[in-house]
C-alpha cells in the first residue's frame, strides 16, 4: 500500500480537482482521503454517499457552572486572552477566546469551573460514486486543530486500506505549509506538487518543496494551465530540473476543466481532448514513481 499526497503550495492551482481526477483513475484500487478539512470540497466531485460518521473531539475549553460561581472574578483576573468578561454581572467563557489553558480552572476557589473537551468537527466514511472509499471530514467554524482532524483521516484510511488490500491512498492535502500540510505529509510515499505559472504559484511552490525535503519525500509536479504565462512555466521547470523534482506534465489551459467541474465531474469523465490523455498518463507517471 503506498500514500500519495497531492499539495500545492497555494489555493486555486487545480489541486482538488487533479486529486479527484486521480481517484477516478485509480478507481477500486484505491482509498481516498480528503485531508483539506479546513475547506473540503472532493464531495463536489465525487458525491460521497455517507456510510459512518463521528463527531470529532479534540482539545479542551473551560466552562463555568453558574450555581457554584461567587462572581469572585479571580477566572477574570488571570485569563491573559481575556476569555472571561461579565455580561449581565456574570462571568462567562468567551469560547472563541478561551485556549484551553486551564488557568482559570486551577485559581477558582469553590471549583466552579472545568474543562471539557470540544467537539471540534466531524469525519465520514463515504462511498463515491465510482466506487471506492472516501475519509474526509469537516472543521467546525472558527474550530482549530485542524492537523489532528487530519491526521485523523488518514488513520482510518490507512485501516480501511490495509483491511481491503487496496494499493492506494489518494490524499488531498491542504494548500500552503500550515500544521494541516504536515500532518498530510507524514508517512507518506509519494507528493504531487500542483502548481500554476504565476509568480505566487513558484513562490509557493519553493516554500511547500522547502516543507517536502524536510520529510525527505520523493516529489513530482504538474504544472497547471501551463501556457497562460510560458516565462514563468520556463522558470518553474527550471526549478524541478534544479531541485531534481519529477516534472510529470505540463497541462495546457482547458474551459472544459471548469464545465468539467459544474456538472460534477472530473476532466477525464467529461472530455476525450489531449487533456484527458495528458491526465491519464499523469496516473501513469505517478504510479511508476511510487513503485
Amino acid at each position: 500500500m503506498k500514500e500519495i499526497v497531492i499539495i500545492s503550495g497555494k489555493g486555486g492551482t487545480g489541486k482538488t480537482s487533479i486529486t479527484a481526477t486521480l481517484a477516478v483513475l485509480a478507481g477500486k484500487n484505491a482509498v481516498i482521503a480528503d485531508c483539506d478539512v479546513d475547506a473540503a470540497d472532493m464531495h463536489l466531485l465525487l458525491k460521497p454517499v455517507v456510510e459512518k460518521s463521528e463527531n470529532f473531539f479534540s482539545g479542551v475549553i473551560a466552562k463555568i457552572d453558574k450555581d457554584k460561581c461567587i462572581n469572585c472574578g479571580i477566572c477574570a483576573g488571570v485569563c491573559r486572552f481575556k476569555a472571561v468578561p461579565i455580561v449581565n454581572g456574570k462571568y462567562i467563557i468567551n469560547t472563541l477566546n478561551c485556549e484551553g489553558c486551564g488557568y482559570c480552572e486551577k485559581v477558582c476557589p469553590v471549583n466552579a469551573i472545568n474543562m471539557h473537551e470540544q467537539d471540534v468537527g466531524d469525519w465520514y466514511i463515504s462511498k463515491t460514486r465510482i466506487g471506492n472509499t472516501l475519509v474526509h471530514a469537516k472543521l467546525g467554524i472558527a474550530a482549530e486543530n485542524s492537523g489532528k482532524l487530519v491526521a485523523k483521516v488518514k488513520n482510518e484510511s490507512k485501516k480501511i486500506a490495509e483491511r481491503e488490500n487496496k494499493k492506494y491512498i489518494i490524499i488531498d492535502g491542504s494548500p500552503g505549509i500550515g500544521c494541516p500540510v504536515v500532518s498530510s505529509l507524514s508517512g507518506a510515499n509519494y507528493v504531487v506538487l500542483v502548481t500554476e505559472p504565476s509568480l505566487s504559484g513558484l513562490h509557493d511552490l519553493k516554500r511547500v518543496h522547502e516543507l517536502v525535503k524536510k520529510f525527505n519525500l520523493k516529489a513530482g509536479c504538474i504544472i497547471n494551465k501551463s501556457d497562460i504565462n510560458l516565462n514563468v512555466t520556463n522558470k518553474i521547470i527550471q526549478f524541478l530540473k534544479d531541485e531534481s523534482i519529477k516534472h510529470i506534465a505540463s497541462l495546457p489551459y482547458d474551459e472544459n476543466f471548469t464545465k468539467a467541474m459544474t456538472v460534477g465531474e472530473t476532466i477525464v469523465e467529461y472530455d476525450h481532448s489531449e487533456l484527458k490523455d495528458l491526465l491519464v498518463e499523469c496516473w501513469e507517471i505517478v504510479k511508476q514513481e511510487v513503485n
